[in-house]
């Protein structure tokens, strides 16, 4: 009897999660390599082969025997990483309570990224090939808190968010080679016309979402690079725009032998010319301009606009019902992200002094739109960190050559099966209607809470 009464305990205990069942296992993985034994037999275990004029109908017993044990593998590695769940779990608990001890933090944290920002070109490893990889994270920086408040903040799915980069590249190699207009009077237009074709790609899709937004936004990015390709009497075509003019240093210029009646950098400082110190100045230019993105776009979410684009994200139907116009925080959103992006676009032209279609493709869209994914959208900071793993880890896999792109996609992989939700997934809100520690007096909160209290304390007994 005291057997009988056992068993189905002991059976119960076999089926709780993260509890271990061996032959149920097994059983589970024979049925799935068996069906997968039906579908592949006539895939991989036969294949039709012509001898001469006759067809011959060949066996391949060995690719197929190999597939259905994978197969019968994946399912039990499959299993134990289901019995693993229990743990996954308190894992899982555990990163979302750092996330919210890394977040408290990150003032501090920022703080001590500018300053380290601020002097790596004094480091001693800081050489023309450390300053340069830098200067391009710094581009995927700005970029990324520019989408960021796109993706993250709107909850507006962009896939063309490389045509704004673009349209503000182009801009200013435009205006810099036809009207020889300075950096400095080229930068707030590039953003400018940036910010308009933001508002034109924002009234064709203000009523849709989801896949069908970033399918067209996708569109929108691919019909500006296609014009770019073939409007050949502005863009020059595939050929590019070269002899893009560098940035001055309010009209000093980094060369060893200026123009007649000018000045160069060297000679107002008085020192020996070096090329390094037009490197040092564009990193330090994109350094300035990415922290302004990101000062703008924290002051921003904490006005009524940043309320009403995070408003937006959580529940639209909410938003309207509320009186707030979703049109013009949609048209915002897209206006003041594609700025952004203008302006990181007017940098990489005159960082690279030539410019062409190739370099806007949809892989960059990709790209930015991972780092934003990827580091948790609507954080600042995550961003920073996912721009370092989808742009500086690349570069130290270098020397891997042929198998550097196979250890990152396994990476980006990896990471986001541990974290899905982005490096740094936790996020205080924006606006609290109670501060931190506030505990309710009376009222339905109040019930809630001596509710959760008296529970916590029966399971203490």
């Amino acid at each position: 009897m005291a057997t009988d009464i056992a068993s189905p305990s002991a059976s119960a205990a076999a089926k709780r999660p993260g509890s271990y069942d061996l032959p149920g296992a097994l059983k589970e993985s024979a049925i799935t390599a068996g069906v997968a034994a039906v579908l592949a037999f006539p895939f991989l275990g036969l294949q039709a082969n012509n001898d001469g004029p006759e067809l011959v109908l060949l066996t391949r017993w060995e690719l197929f025997f190999w597939a259905v044990a994978v197969v019968f593998v994946g399912r039990m590695l499959l299993t134990v990483f289901r019995w693993r769940s229990d743990a996954r779990a308190k894992s899982a608990e555990g990163l979302k309570a750092f996330g919210a001890k890394f977040q408290r933090y990150n003032v501090w944290i920022g703080l001590a990224g500018a300053i380290f920002a601020f002097t790596l070109p004094m480091w001693p490893f800081a050489d023309r090939y450390v300053v340069d990889i830098a200067t391009t994270f710094l581009i995927y920086v700005m970029l990324g808190w520019g989408l960021n408040i796109v993706v993250g903040l709107a909850g507006l799915l962009d896939l063309g968010y490389v045509a704004f980069y673009a349209v503000g590249a182009y801009s200013y190699a435009l205006l810099a080679t036809m009207f020889d207009w300075s950096f400095w009077i080229c930068l707030p237009l590039a953003g400018l016309f940036a910010a308009t074709f933001g508002v034109i790609l924002g009234f064709p899709v203000l009523r849709l979402r989801g896949d069908y937004l970033a399918i067209v936004t996708l569109g929108f990015g691919e019909i500006i690079r296609v014009v770019l390709i073939n409007w050949y009497d502005v863009t020059n075509g595939p050929d590019g725009i070269g002899s893009i003019p560098r940035p001055t240093f309010f009209g000093y210029a980094f060369d060893r032998s200026p123009e007649e009646g000018t000045m160069a950098f060297h000679q107002l400082l008085g020192i020996d010319f070096d090329s390094m110190h037009r490197i040092i100045f564009l990193y330090f230019l994109i350094l300035i301009l990415a922290l302004i993105t990101n000062a703008f776009t924290l002051r921003v979410r904490k006005l009524p606009i940043g309320r009403g684009w995070e408003a937006l994200r959580e529940d639209e139907i909410a938003c309207r019902s509320l009186g707030m116009n979703p049109t013009n925080t949609k048209l915002s959103a897209f206006a003041i992200g594609a700025m952004f992006g203008g302006f990181a676009g007017s940098f990489f032209a005159t960082r690279q002094g030539f410019i062409s279609p190739e370099s806007f493709t949809f892989i960059e869209s990709a790209i930015i739109l991972a780092i934003v994914v990827l580091g948790g959208m609507g954080s600042q900071l995550g961003v920073v960190i996912a721009a370092f793993v989808l742009v500086i880890v690349p570069e130290w896999l270098r020397e891997f050559a042929e198998y550097r792109m196979l250890l990152f996609g396994l990476a980006m992989v990896l990471i986001m099966v541990w974290r899905p939700r982005g490096l740094l997934s936790h996020r205080d809100p924006t606006v609290r209607l109670h501060p931190p520690g506030y505990v309710p007096r009376h009222g339905v909160e109040a019930q809630k809470v001596q509710a959760q209290e008296a529970e916590l304390a029966a399971k203490a007994k």
